[in-house]
C-alpha cells in the first residue's frame, strides 16, 4: 500500500495557535491580582506554550535548512519570518506607550530602538517602572530563537555527515545536562542567572528534540502517526499525578520530553484539521508578540477591573490577524521555498 503520511500535511499551525493562547492566559494570571488553584495551575501548564514552540521550531527549521540550497537563503527565510512582524510590533509599542504619557525622545532610546529592531530585546531604564517592569514581556524568547537559528547551521557543519544523527543526539544529551545544571547550580548573583536565562543554554535541548524527531521522521512510525490519544492520556496522567514547579526539576524535564512526543503525534493525528480550520493562516506569532504589549498597558493604566482574560484573548487575536494579513503574510510570500512538495 502507498504510504500517505506526508511531512508537510500536519497540524502545527493549530498547535502553535493553542500554545500562544496558553501563554496569554498564563501571563494574564501572573500579572493580575487573580489567584488560581493548584489544580487550575496544573491544567494551565499541561500545554506550556514556550516549550511547545521550541520543539516545533527545531522540527520545522531543521527540515527547512536541510532542503535549502544555500545558507544565505536559510537566513533570508528566517529573517522574513521574524523581523517584519517584530518591527511592526516595536513601532506600535512606541506609539501606544507614547499615548500613555511616556516620551521616547531620550538618549537611552537612541540605543534601545535599533537593538530591538535587531532582535536584541531588553527593557531600557526609562521603561523599567512601566507596567510590570517590561515593555513587552513576551518578547524575551525572540533572541533565544535567533540563537537557535544561528547555531543550527554550525552544528550541521561541525558534525561529520556520516555521524550526524549520533552527533545531534550527543549534543542533545550535553544540553539536557546543561539545562539541569542551570537550575541547580548557584550563580554568583541573580543578575548573572538572569543573563544566562536569556541565552540558548537552558532551552536548546527542546529545540534539539525537534531536530532529532525530524531527522528520524518519527511522524511516519506507527507509534506516532494517528496515536495522539495514547500519548495525551499518558502525558496528562503523568502531569497530574506528580508535583510540578522548579522544586521538581527532573519531573518537569521528563514532562517536557514526553510533551515533545505528544506535540509531534498531535501534529500528525488527523493531520488535515489545521488546514480545514485555519486555511493556512498562522496568527500564532502575532498572538505571542502583541499580548505582552496589551498586558503591560493594562497593568500600567490599572485596567484589570475592566478587562477579563476572554477580552484580552479576543483583542490579541484581532491584532494578530491584522499583523498576519498586512505584515507577516506579504513578507512570507517572498520566502524562498525550501519544502516544495510534501514528503
Amino acid at each position: 500500500m502507498q504510504d500517505t503520511r506526508k511531512f508537510k500535511v500536519n497540524n502545527f499551525d493549530l498547535l502553535r495557535l493553542l500554545a500562544a493562547t496558553q501563554v496569554i492566559v498564563d501571563h494574564y494570571f501572573q500579572h493580575s491580582d487573580l489567584s488560581i488553584s493548584g489544580l487550575g495551575h496544573k491544567i494551565l501548564y499541561l500545554f506550556p506554550g514556550v516549550p511547545v514552540f521550541f520543539v516545533i521550531s527545531g522540527y520545522l527549521i531543521s527540515a527547512s535548512y536541510e532542503r535549502n540550497a544555500s545558507f544565505r537563503g536559510y537566513l533570508y527565510n528566517r529573517a522574513l519570518r521574524i523581523f517584519p512582524g517584530l518591527w511592526a510590533c516595536i513601532f506600535i509599542t512606541i506609539l501606544v506607550i507614547s499615548l500613555t504619557g511616556v516620551s521616547f525622545f531620550n538618549k537611552n532610546a537612541i540605543f534601545w530602538f535599533p537593538s530591538q529592531l535587531a532582535g536584541m530585546i531588553y527593557t531600557p531604564g526609562f521603561l523599567s517602572n512601566y507596567g510590570f517592569g517590561s515593555y513587552n514581556g513576551s518578547l524575551w524568547s525572540i533572541p533565544i530563537e535567533l540563537q537557535f537559528y544561528l547555531l543550527l547551521p554550525l552544528i550541521y557543519t561541525l558534525i561529520p555527515q556520516k555521524r550526524i544523527d549520533y552527533g545531534f543526539f550527543g549534543i542533545f544529551l550535553l544540553f539536557l545536562f546543561l539545562h539541569i545544571l542551570f537550575y541547580i547550580v548557584k550563580f554568583p548573583s541573580p543578575l548573572f542567572r538572569k543573563a544566562a536565562g536569556y541565552t540558548f543554554i537552558p532551552y536548546f535541548y527542546l529545540f534539539l528534540i525537534g531536530v532529532i524527531f525530524q531527522r528520524l521522521q518519527i511522524f511516519k512510525t506507527r507509534f506516532i502517526y494517528n496515536k495522539a490519544h495514547f500519548w495525551v492520556i499518558g502525558y496528562v496522567a503523568y502531569s497530574l499525578c506528580f508535583p510540578d514547579g522548579t522544586d521538581h526539576l527532573f519531573f518537569a524535564t521528563i514532562k517536557h520530553i514526553i510533551l515533545s512526543f505528544c506535540v509531534i503525534s498531535l501534529a500528525y493525528t488527523a493531520p488535515g484539521i489545521a488546514q480545514k480550520l485555519l486555511r493556512n493562516n498562522d496568527i500564532s506569532y502575532g498572538i505571542y508578540i502583541y499580548h505582552g504589549l496589551l498586558l503591560t498597558v493594562i497593568v500600567q493604566e490599572k485596567l484589570y477591573s475592566y478587562t477579563n482574560v476572554f477580552e484580552l484573548v479576543a483583542l490579541t487575536y484581532v491584532l494578530a490577524l491584522l499583523s498576519w494579513i498586512f505584515v507577516e503574510k506579504p513578507f512570507i510570500k517572498s520566502k524562498r521555498q525550501t519544502i516544495k512538495t510534501p514528503i
